[in-house]
């Protein structure tokens, strides 16, 4: 339950977000007018945007500067609108042509609620001053039609209950280590979790969640919000001294400034919260039920099984190549054949090619299309990775649009892997993305783009815009229309985001994305952190994992197949190693891994997902079947240690009055002795140890 109450100064105000209460609960929650405590202390009551006026000195969500220099809004509150499942609560300033609406979002079959900000310029429809009372009299704007400069415009403010003490969750990494959970106390303090790179990043990631210290996987209470923005995008966590902790979130970075004329609207991104009591775990299956059912354009399509030719080839890319890979591809149970970097242009380097696309030539002598019957011919789909929104200075595309790229004239341009990135803010380069790409999707019968962006914004600037810092919302925001387009115009077109690994992953990309590369580390033992920190929030479905070459590629460490197969079933398995390099055997064994993979596919990318950690270093995986009738569990053991002997893994997850059948053993358990005392793993001796279980509920 979320509840609002408007206050003295008809700024919308923060109540209750919590366990549900009914009317005389309500009432009886403290009064959201009441009193600061001296001259000194803040308003006693947390908005649900703070606007920069008044007794106010957190950190505020609305920040803005009207013509004639003033800054902050002082609202009027001008009313509501209930239609379905939305809120809105309209304001209006009380001296100039502002007006925002709060808007938020329920639906019957999730607690997760939805909250965005419309901010409009109302220009020379400006109602006129509201009468209030005040000693200072104004009457009226002295700009009327001026342009208002929004410094700061958030999504929402969100504020936690009184709590014996506070605990941060939250998502830190880098390239190759992505989605590292970091869980520790909140300080009294602001903490700023943030992204200025353009893209969500590998760094940090907009999702956090709040708990008094002693929630655990299975118990406590949590509060958690995720923003959809794929951009750059800030979150302030404000714990004062008196015990109030708030944070407000939105896209942007600081520093930057956006300007809305006369009629003209800025709307953010949605930013999402949830309350839940079930510890972690409840909160992450209540996130992941959320984004299928309202996040994910096609959540009931089975994720292929895919091979991704990049480790295998680099840059040396060729029509025989390629298909002496797919036809192993096929051979081992792939769906999906994906071309990697270095079939266009004159990309034989990452110095070159990028924004020429169309096949190399001297690799694809007959273009692609042939290529793509023959790998639909082995019964895979065909895929294409591309990465539209970058350019190589040594590309046609750069010798004809220098202009097209994102620069300041007067700074020297930072190259990132030898690439620019192009403004996807101009009209004339999103037209000419959208016609390309559309082109080579009909022309190659292409069923699957990765779409892959390895470089973030420096030098942000847009020669001769009025507005330049509206390219870090506007190019964003191209990006979703280009995907949006495309796939409305190629219904069965999938699309895997990524960014150098899990750069850019956020519910704003897998609104249009079917799932998102994780991380270009494929090393099994760094993926099972990994894919721990991205299941916080996100489904197992999104999450593409690979078994690669061993040695690893990125660590240099050797694992068995079967615990790289192991750890990569989690998510959506992939596979990509040289598959040229592995023996009979190996592809062999491969093919029986992908079937089994295939026989649990339903449970891990359409089941419940709970987190699993037993003594002796073993974690794991379990997955349920909605009706609680099908079970799967991945369990993982890295290392051993002397005087740690394997011990059973405990399922909590189990109905303790049931019994459960595994299905390779063919022994029947109880329920009880499951939940509370575990299942011996089976796991083979010595370092990199795994498994899978598989259970049916008999009775």
């Amino acid at each position: 339950m979320y509840a609002v109450r408007i206050g003295a100064d008809d700024s919308p105000r923060h109540l209750h977000w919590g366990p549900v209460l009914d009317a005389e609960e309500l009432q009886a929650l403290p009064d959201a007018a009441s009193p600061a405590a001296s001259s000194f202390e803040a308003d006693a009551a947390p908005d649900e945007l703070a606007p920069q006026t008044g007794a106010r000195f957190g950190p505020a969500g609305l920040q803005v500067r009207f013509a004639d220099g003033t800054r902050g809004a002082q609202w009027h509150f001008a009313g509501h609108r209930v239609e379905g499942g939305e809120l809105r609560l309209r304001l209006v300033d009380r001296r100039y042509p502002l007006a925002a609406e709060l808007c938020y979002r329920v639906r019957p079959d999730s607690d997760v609620i939805e909250r965005w900000t419309e901010l409009t310029h109302t220009g020379t429809e400006y109602p006129g001053p509201v009468a209030v009372d005040d000693p200072i009299t104004v009457d009226g704007p002295t700009a009327v039609d001026g342009p208002i400069t929004v410094d700061r415009l958030d999504s929402a403010s969100w504020t936690a209950p009184a709590l014996p003490d506070y605990r941060l969750s939250h998502l830190v990494g880098g390239w190759n280590s992505e989605f590292q959970l970091y869980r520790d106390r909140l300080p009294v303090a602001e903490t700023v979790l943030t992204s200025r790179r353009g893209l969500t990043s590998h760094h940090a990631n907009p999702w956090l969640a709040l708990d008094d210290g002693t929630a655990g996987e299975d118990d406590g209470e949590v509060w958690s919000t995720a923003l959809a923005w794929s951009g750059s995008w800030r979150v302030t966590v404000h714990r004062d001294p008196v015990g109030r902790t708030t944070w407000t979130g939105g896209f942007g970075h600081e520093g930057l400034c956006w300007t809305l004329g006369p009629g003209e609207t800025l709307r953010t991104p949605v930013f999402a919260g949830l309350y839940t009591r079930g510890g972690f775990g409840a909160a992450s299956r209540a996130w992941h039920t959320y984004i299928r059912a309202h996040v994910l354009p096609f959540p009931d399509r089975d994720r292929p099984v895919l091979y991704n030719s990049w480790e295998a080839t680099g840059f040396h890319v060729d029509h025989p190549g390629q298909l002496h890979l797919a036809r192993l591809a096929a051979r081992v149970g792939a769906e999906l054949f994906v071309v990697d970097d270095g079939w266009f242009g004159a990309r034989t380097s990452d110095r070159a090619g990028l924004g020429d696309w169309t096949p190399r030539p001297s690799a694809f002598p007959d273009g692609l299309r042939p290529l793509a019957d023959e790998v639909h011919g082995l019964g895979m789909d065909f895929g294409l990775w591309v990465e539209p929104e970058m350019v190589n200075r040594d590309s046609d595309l750069f010798r004809a649009h220098p202009d097209w790229v994102v620069h300041t004239p007067a700074r020297d341009a930072t190259e990132l892997r030898n690439q620019l990135m192009l403004n996807f803010a101009r009209p004339e380069v999103q037209a000419w993305v959208l016609r390309t790409l559309d082109g080579l999707v009909r022309d190659n019968a292409v069923d699957w783009l990765k779409w892959d962006a390895n470089r973030v914004v420096t030098e942000a600037g847009w020669p001769g815009h009025p507005d330049p810092d509206r390219l870090w919302i506007d190019h964003t925001r191209a990006v979703y229309r280009i995907m949006d387009r495309l796939r409305a115009d190629h219904p069965g077109l999938r699309i895997e985001a990524c960014a150098g690994g899990g750069g850019r992953v956020d519910l704003g990309i897998l609104a249009r994305t079917d799932q998102a590369w994780t991380s270009d580390n494929t090393d099994a033992v760094d993926r099972i952190g990994i894919q721990h920190g991205f299941s916080q929030v996100f489904p197992a479905q999104t999450m593409a994992a690979w078994v690669t070459d061993s040695p690893n590629v990125t660590t240099g460490r050797a694992t068995p197949l079967r615990f790289r197969f192991h750890v990569a079933m989690a998510g959506a398995l992939g596979l990509g190693g040289d598959l040229t390099h592995w023996s009979e055997e190996e592809l062999d064994e491969a093919a029986r891994l992908v079937a089994r993979y295939k026989e649990i596919r339903p449970l891990v990318q359409h089941g419940r997902q709970h987190r699993l950690s037993g003594p002796g270093g073993v974690t794991g995986m379990h997955y349920a079947s909605e009706d609680g009738a099908e079970h799967a569990v991945l369990a993982w053991r890295p290392t051993t240690r002397f005087g740690h002997p394997p011990t059973a893994l405990a399922l909590p997850a189990l109905d303790p009055e049931a019994r459960y059948l595994d299905l390779d053993e063919g022994t029947t358990h109880s329920g009880a002795v499951l939940a509370r005392h575990g299942i011996d793993p089976a796991l083979p001796e010595g370092d990199y140890a795994s498994s899978l279980i598989r259970l049916r509920r008999t009775a």
